[in-house]
């Protein structure tokens, strides 16, 4: 797997690594909730609630590990999140009140947030020269976790029980810690802004909004899909084991893209890519729309179409990711905690829109798909400088003249 002359096979691991770890530590329980609910004495809601307070305090997070990145180094700020994250799955280990189980889950979401912000950072500051690459080889692989990490969990859970998932979160977050502690300390260069005008900044910079818009309403899709589907293959009349089945292939399709992305960018380079795969997007988002407003005897009408989506996230990730940290070198980590924070709230809204109108599962992912793709349309355009030259102001006196 060989990325760049300037990045190891074990610092690609590594950072692959640190990428995976949020999503790792999202699903991996998740098959465990009836046994959680069994041994903490409460229903279904009290045990989903964790993962809502996850969620939360991974929106939340993202952005103050970004700043404080910035201000005292990756490495030092990387190693203090993975310690708390490793001290709260040790913790929930040995939870048995609701309670703790909750507060523990938020603070273990805020921890892991240090690395899902700061390894974006890292890949710009260390290998600027290479990102796009590294981005096009980390960001299929994570497409892996959310199938790999509930089978994981599965088997931790018969058989050793649920409680050794969070001890196995701890390994990691320990094994993660020495090697972070081990890397080579960057030097933190004295910064000439402050954090308000850094924010200012971005949020002001058309390269950087309009990209990190196409990041969000991408992924949101995505969201507004897995939140629908299972509800929407259930009123068809699949069983749990189709539903869990039904999303193999879009993560095979996501992983396909990304490595499709990579070798079409060396090729074409990513404006011209980009164009292409907003377009592809656009198609697939509309061929759910038409199908959403039918009624269904099969998920392949939704399904096959969704599968181009992931195709085109596989494959943009990469490219909008790269473009929009690579706008903001003087503060990486803040523009990646932001763009970051920016993704998940977006994602909520668009599940939440989904699992408010869950009795109409189908319509509801359908429209809330094509808001995403409009949504994507003004990122692309907020993003491309150069549509606006195509465009030029009126000359008055000339318009008056010819009348």
């Amino acid at each position: 797997m060989k990325v760049s002359t300037n990045v190891s096979k074990l610092q690609l691991f590594y950072l692959s690594a640190l990428s995976m770890l949020g999503f790792i530590a999202t699903d991996m329980y998740l098959p465990a909730f009836k046994m959680m609910e069994v041994d903490f004495a409460t229903g279904p809601e009290q045990i989903a609630l964790s993962l809502t307070v996850f969620l939360v305090g991974m929106a939340s997070g993202q952005l103050l590990w970004g700043l404080a990145s910035d201000k005292f180094g990756h490495r030092n700020t990387l190693a203090l999140g993975l310690a708390l994250f490793t001290i709260s799955s040790l913790g929930l280990a040995f939870s048995d009140q609701v309670w703790q189980l909750l507060s523990l889950r938020f603070i273990q979401a805020i921890g892991v947030c240090a690395p899902a912000v700061i390894w974006q950072a890292m890949v710009i500051k260390r290998y600027s020269s290479s990102s796009q690459q590294i981005f096009a080889t980390i960001m299929p692989l994570v497409a892996l976790s959310p199938a790999l990490a509930p089978q994981l969990g599965v088997l931790l859970a018969d058989s050793f029980g649920w409680h050794s998932i969070f001890y196995a979160l701890t390994i990691m977050g320990v094994v993660l810690v020495f090697v972070t502690m081990n890397q080579q300390q960057d030097v933190v260069e004295e910064k000439q802004t402050s954090v308000a005008s850094d924010i200012r900044a971005l949020l002001s910079s058309k390269t950087y909004l309009g990209n990190v818009m196409m990041f969000a309403t991408a992924s949101a899709a995505f969201f507004a899909y897995l939140t629908g589907m299972p509800e929407i293959m259930a009123q068809l009349g699949y069983d749990a084991k189709d539903i869990g089945l039904s999303f193999i292939p879009q993560t095979i399709a996501f992983m396909a893209g990304g490595w499709l992305g990579k070798v079409m960018v060396a090729k074409y380079g990513d404006e011209k890519v980009l164009r292409q795969l907003v377009g592809l997007f656009s198609v697939a988002s509309l061929l759910i729309f038409i199908a959403s407003q039918w009624q269904l005897t099969s998920i392949w009408p939704i399904l096959a179409p969704f599968c181009l989506i992931a195709v085109a996230n596989g494959a943009m990730y990469p490219i909008v990711v790269n473009r929009a940290l690579a706008s903001a070198k003087q503060s990486p980590a803040t523009a990646a905690g932001l763009q970051n924070s920016l993704q998940i709230s977006v994602s909520s809204l668009s599940s939440a829109l989904v699992a408010a109108l869950a009795s109409q599962a189908l319509h509801a992912t359908g429209i809330a798909i094509v808001i995403c793709m409009l949504g994507m349309w003004v990122g692309y355009v907020v993003s491309n400088r150069e549509l606006s030259s195509h465009f030029t102001t009126p000359d008055n006196a000339r318009v008056i003249s010819e009348e």
